[in-house]
């Protein structure tokens, strides 16, 4: 990992594809990510809160090999040992996952870990001392995948750019109608399930979505 990674060539940046197996079959998961890979992504993160382990690491491994075909990054979500046995690239953390620090230890400097601020700069640059490689913000609109979730203003992506050097990610609810306000407030990246799971042709939603967020680069 590096303190502060250059953004021409971060990962976080562009649409960032959460396949959540909630909303995917075993069937329909590796088509899907192939799909949005197709549409130009370089990131994407693989969410399982159910699944029995032996399952969760066949497919955390097969998309991490799919992925490194595409030249992109897989992530694995809330756990760092998961990621290190199936070869992703990182993981991404929540409130009540292990310690940035900890995953780092775990995994490498050469890991990509992403930590879940909420609302919270200040839970946010606490994660960028402690050697996050990116932070996430959200929910900024409602989010079909997590209707409860906390909700985020706008104008915590200005504030965050302004304190903050590592890449910022937006999340919750996001599409492509409504990510360009989230760009120019700040962010570099946004984390996508539904906004591109329920579209017709995925490969071209990811394609739109990865250059509207591009745009202010």
């Amino acid at each position: 990992m590096t303190a502060a990674p250059d953004h021409r060539l971060s990962p976080i940046r562009g649409a960032y594809l959460i396949a959540d197996r909630q909303r995917l079959s075993p069937e329909e998961l590796e088509s899907t990510v192939r799909a949005a890979l197709e549409g130009g992504l370089r990131l994407v993160q693989y969410r399982d809160k159910s699944g029995g382990r032996d399952q969760r690491l066949a497919e955390a491994r097969t998309l991490a090999e799919l992925g490194h075909r595409y030249g992109a990054y897989l992530l694995v979500n809330d756990d760092p040992e998961l990621a290190r046995d199936a070869g992703a690239d990182g993981v991404h953390l929540g409130r009540d996952d292990p310690a940035v620090t900890d995953a780092c230890k775990l995994l490498g400097e050469d890991a990509l870990i992403g930590v879940s601020c909420y609302n919270e700069l200040e839970r946010a640059v606490a994660a960028e001392d402690q050697g996050a490689d990116y932070v996430a913000f959200g929910a900024f609109y409602p989010s079909p995948t997590k209707p409860g979730a906390i909700r985020a203003p706008r104008a915590l992506l200005q504030r965050a750019r302004a304190r903050i050097r590592i890449p910022i990610v937006a999340v919750g609810g996001i599409t492509q109608e409504n990510a360009g306000p989230l760009a120019l407030a700040g962010a570099d990246a946004a984390a996508v399930t539904s906004g591109l799971l329920e579209q017709e042709d995925l490969t071209e939603a990811a394609r739109r979505l990865n250059n509207l967020m591009r745009l202010r680069w």
